[in-house]
């Protein structure tokens, strides 16, 4: 049932032959001309910018840095603060050389820092050793320290980035520095960039890189010349030569943590397909043997969630056994159906807790014609629309989890890291559990408040209670919910797999005993079916 690949998406991978800078050329940009930004920096800039991302225009990242330098080259002592840009450009006198500190506020241009470095957390450090070797040409040079907003469109997002492997860039922000109009790359001393933040998930490594449009068709982020200070709340990056910085965050797990959760929900999901398939195997039994047995629509919907999550946890093993196949249509395709049994799993778990309150909280006489034909429509129809959407626009592909060493440690068939996968599943998830817990918290109460008016009479029907809201829980999946705790660390991580890969196990235990071990059997279906108060039969 996807337990370990869940995890790792919760816990949400060549080298240059040139300098980085001598790879951005001259050729022509496909933005506005130079002469024409000139007049009306702000506009002209954002709207290069906004066009690219946006994709209304057709252009490279190489483009787009050829451009800005151009751009760099030719401008005078200002600033442009744009939406997406916001640079300073700023002639500084060298004859009194000393450390140079640029501040990075976020939202704001970037300024020269006059007074306590201490006070903007996030900053640049240009070296005196770096002003001192352009002394002898100039005692006057340009700097420019550029902060660009890459979060939209997939401009600057690298390859690891675009394969859905849930790599992104810290507050999606990119750092340009350039000192003087030639490129600057071997220095003696680093140029330093402080990135501050909240402290990060165990599961993330941080790692200062630069953009090398000539890595790949497209460019990539590249850490070549480039170290890190890891700190709780910054990180330092130093770095030998100018271009464009960022900081990257990746997901890592230990090969061991992988392979034990990888084996864990092997075991698990290979136990819960076999208990599965006897609760399917049982329900048929008992539609042949019993009569009005066929007549009852709460065994239908445990089965139905029963066939759901056996073939999720029959595609999950297929997946996790296979690999990620090499051709981008069979991957695609793994992808759509893992996806597809995954969220008709959750529907059904929210249909559950829909009847339930029909049987329990709405006790009066309901009557819906094809009631579980409709039912079925809900359940395997939406997640068949939603799947529908996604694939058309392109979010299915190969998903790699890599560890600190940057080795790949796992590779499946998923839903890249985009809006598709926040909405399809975190989104979609969210919004299901919310109202079967609404539903789960309403029937314990009806039913612990009944129990407490006869607790004189008998007071087993305690026991009864729990074992009755427990079951129900697992009918409803409340054991899912452990995936928000997975960010805290391996320990609730082992212990969301190890549950959620035995809900068949549970849901059997609750269908054996309801239906078929009960002192009377045909009584003990129509008790949780309230037929004298529910009537919910569909007519097929």
């Amino acid at each position: 049932m996807m337990t370990v690949l869940l995890f790792l998406l919760q816990l949400a991978s060549s080298t240059p032959t040139t300098s980085p800078e001598e790879n951005l050329g001259s050729s022509p940009s496909s933005c506005s001309s130079i002469s024409q930004l000139r007049d009306t920096p702000e506009i002209k800039v954002e709207t290069c910018f906004s066009s690219c991302q946006g994709k209304t225009e057709k252009c490279e990242v190489g483009e787009i840095q050829r451009y800005w330098i151009k751009f760099e080259n030719q401008t005078q002592e200002k600033i442009v603060n744009a939406t997406m840009v916001k640079a300073l450009f700023q002639t500084i006198n060298i004859t009194n050389t000393q450390d140079l500190y640029f501040s990075l506020i976020p939202h704001q241009v970037p300024g020269l820092i006059l007074g306590a470095v201490e006070e903007s957390p996030d900053r640049v450090r240009i070296p005196r050793t770096l002003l001192e070797t352009l002394r002898a040409n100039t005692d006057r040079v340009q700097v420019a320290i550029s902060v660009f907003d890459i979060g939209r469109g997939n401009l600057f997002k690298g390859q690891a980035s675009a394969s859905g492997d849930g790599t992104m860039v810290l507050d999606n922000r990119m750092v340009g520095i350039r000192v003087g109009r030639q490129p600057i790359t071997d220095l003696t001393e680093p140029v330093e960039i402080t990135f501050s933040h909240r402290k990060q998930p165990q599961n993330l490594s941080r790692r200062c890189v630069f953009w090398n449009p000539s890595q790949g068709k497209t460019g990539n982020w590249d850490s070549r010349g480039c170290s890190s200070k890891l700190r709780d709340l910054e990180t330092v990056c130093f770095c030998d030569h100018l271009t464009f910085f960022a900081l990257l965050l990746e997901p890592t797990l230990d090969i061991a943590t992988v392979w034990a959760l990888t084996r864990i929900s092997q075991a698990g999901c290979s136990t819960s397909i076999i208990f599965l398939t006897l609760t399917i195997l049982l329900y048929f039994t008992l539609r042949f043997t019993r009569k009005k047995f066929k007549q009852e629509d709460p065994p239908k919907i445990h089965t139905s969630l029963s066939s759901s999550l056996c073939l999720l946890n029959v595609t999950f093993l297929i997946a996790l056994g296979t690999g990620a196949p090499r051709s981008d249509r069979w991957c695609w395709a793994l992808g759509g159906i893992s996806h597809y049994f995954l969220l008709s799993s959750f529907t059904w778990m929210g249909i559950e807790a829909f009847h339930l309150y029909l049987l329990v909280i709405k006790i009066f006489k309901t009557y819906f014609r094809h009631y579980f034909l409709k039912l079925c429509l809900v359940g395997w129809g939406i997640p068949a629309f939603v799947v529908f959407i996604t694939g058309v626009t392109g979010s299915y592909g190969r998903f790699l989890i890599k560890n600190q060493k940057n080795q790949t440690t796992l590779e499946l068939c998923w839903i890249k890291i985009s809006p598709a996968w926040y909405i399809t599943t975190h989104g979609y998830f969210s919004v299901i559990f919310s109202f079967n817990l609404v539903i789960l918290c309403l029937v314990s109460w009806k039913i612990f408040s009944l129990q407490s008016s006869t607790a004189g009479k008998e007071r087993s029907q305690a026991w009864k209670g729990v074992l009755t809201v427990l079951g129900l829980s697992c009918l409803v999946g409340s054991t899912w919910a452990l995936v928000f705790l997975t960010p805290l660390g391996p320990v609730t991580a082992y212990i969301f797999t190890l549950f959620n890969s035995l809900q068949g196990i549970f849901i059997f235990c609750w269908f054996t005993a309801l239906y078929f071990l009960g002192k009377k059997a045909e009584t003990s279906s129509s008790a949780t079916a309230k037929g004298d108060k529910v009537t919910s039969m569909s007519r097929d």
